[in-house]
C-alpha cells in the first residue's frame, strides 16, 4: 500500500494521469484507515474517487510549495535566524536532534552515514505572558508584561536520503492526517449515536415497567419526575435525533459521506499558513525588527480541530547525523 501511495505522490503524477490501479489503492487505503465496513455501501469507490483525487492534488500542492530544506549543521546555527528561533542554543539544537528517535532508528539502518539526511522538522509553538523588565533608553522599566515564545516537542519525521523522498513522505503523511480527521468525525458520530441509543433503551425499559404496572406509577430520573406521556415524548425526540444522525439502515452511508466530505474539501480541514515572528535571544516577542532581533517567517500546518504545528524541511549534516561525533550530546 505504501508503495502505491509513494507512486501517486511522485513528481510526474498528476490528477490527469494517475494510473487507475494507484487511484484504486488510494481509495482502499482511505477506507481501511477510516471504517472498512464502508465497502458494504453500493458504489463506494465511485463516490470516493473524485474526493480522493482532490485530496491528493491538495497535499501535493501543499508540500511542493514548501521552502527548500534548511541545512542543519553546528556551524549553521549562528548564521540561520530560523535555527536560532527554534532552538535556545547550538548545544540545545545538537542535543535535541542527536537524540531524536526517528533519526537514530534511521541511522541504525544505514551501512554508512549518508552525507545528508532529509527530514520534516515539526514542533509546537507555545506563548505565555510573564512580568519582566525592559530597557527604555537608559531607564530600566520593571513589571512589564512580556510575551515569551518557545518551541517544544521537536520531532524529525520520516528521515530520508533525498529531498524528493522526504517530500513524498510529507505528502503521504498529510493525506493520512486528513483520513485521521475523518475517522475522528466518524467516532464522534458513533459515540453520540451510542449515547442516544443507550438513553433511549433506558427510557424504553422505564416505559415498559410503567405500562406493565397499569400506567399508574411515576418513575424518577435524577431530579425529574416523568409520567408515561413525558417518557413517550422523550423517546420520540431521541428517535428524531437518531434519525437525523442516520437510521440503522444508512449509518454506513453517513460514514462514507464523512470521508468524502473531508477529502473533497481538504482546504476546510487542513491548511498551511505563514506567521511572521520577531523574538530576541531570550525568546521575548517584539513588535518589530530592531536589527538585533530579525523577523522570521514560520511555516505552519493547522487543522479544523484547532491544532497547529511549525514545520520546515531540513537537511541534516555533520555532527547532527554522525552518531560518533554527536555522542557527547546523547542522553544516557
Amino acid at each position: 500500500m505504501f508503495k502505491f501511495l509513494n507512486s501517486i505522490f511522485s513528481n510526474d503524477a498528476t490528477s490527469d494521469n494517475y494510473p487507475e490501479t494507484i487511484v484504486h489503492a488510494a481509495i482502499e487505503h482511505a477506507v481501511d484507515s477510516t471504517d472498512p465496513w464502508i465497502r458494504a455501501v453500493f458504489s463506494y469507490e465511485r463516490k470516493l474517487r473524485p474526493a480522493v483525487i482532490r485530496a491528493i492534488d491538495y497535499v501535493v500542492t501543499l508540500v511542493d510549495t514548501m521552502a527548500t530544506p534548511i541545512v542543519v549543521e553546528p556551524g549553521s546555527y549562528e548564521s540561520n535566524a530560523l535555527l536560532r528561533t527554534f532552538f535556545f542554543s547550538k548545544d540545545d539544537m545538537l542535543r535535541v536532534l542527536a537524540n531524536d528517535r526517528n533519526l537514530m532508528s534511521f541511522l541504525k539502518g544505514q551501512a554508512d552515514a549518508p552525507p545528508l539526511v532529509f527530514a520534516l522538522l515539526v514542533m509546537a509553538k507555545q506563548e505565555k505572558v510573564i512580568i519582566g523588565a525592559e530597557l527604555s533608553g537608559d531607564i530600566v522599566l520593571h513589571d512589564i508584561p512580556q510575551t515569551v515564545v518557545s518551541f517544544e516537542a521537536h520531532r524529525l519525521l520520516d528521515p530520508s536520503v533525498s529531498e524528493v523522498e522526504a517530500r513524498h513522505h510529507a505528502k503521504r503523511r498529510l493525506f493520512n492526517h486528513l483520513l485521521g480527521l475523518a475517522l475522528r468525525r466518524i467516532v464522534t458520530v458513533k459515540t453520540e449515536r451510542g449515547k442516544l441509543e443507550r438513553y433511549r433503551s433506558i427510557l424504553q425499559s422505564k416505559l415498559d415497567l410503567l405500562q406493565r404496572a397499569g400506567w399508574g406509577f411515576n418513575e424518577t430520573t435524577g431530579d425529574e419526575h416523568l409520567d408515561v406521556t413525558g417518557i413517550e415524548v422523550l423517546i420520540s425526540r431521541l428517535e428524531a435525533q437518531l434519525q437525523e444522525l442516520g437510521g440503522d439502515d444508512r449509518m454506513l452511508e453517513v460514514y462514507l459521506d464523512i470521508v468524502a466530505d473531508v477529502l473533497s474539501q481538504p482546504e476546510q480541514h487542513l491548511w498551511a499558513r505563514k506567521e511572521s515572528l520577531v523574538i530576541n535571544r531570550m525568546g521575548v516577542k517584539r513588535s518589530k525588527d530592531d536589527g538585533n532581533t530579525p523577523e522570521v517567517t514560520l511555516d505552519m500546518f493547522a487543522n479544523d480541530e484547532g491544532r497547529s504545528m511549525v514545520v520546515t524541511l531540513t537537511a541534516l549534516a555533520g555532527d547532527v547525523i554522525w552518531p560518533e561525533r554527536a555522542e557527547p550530546f546523547r542522553c544516557r
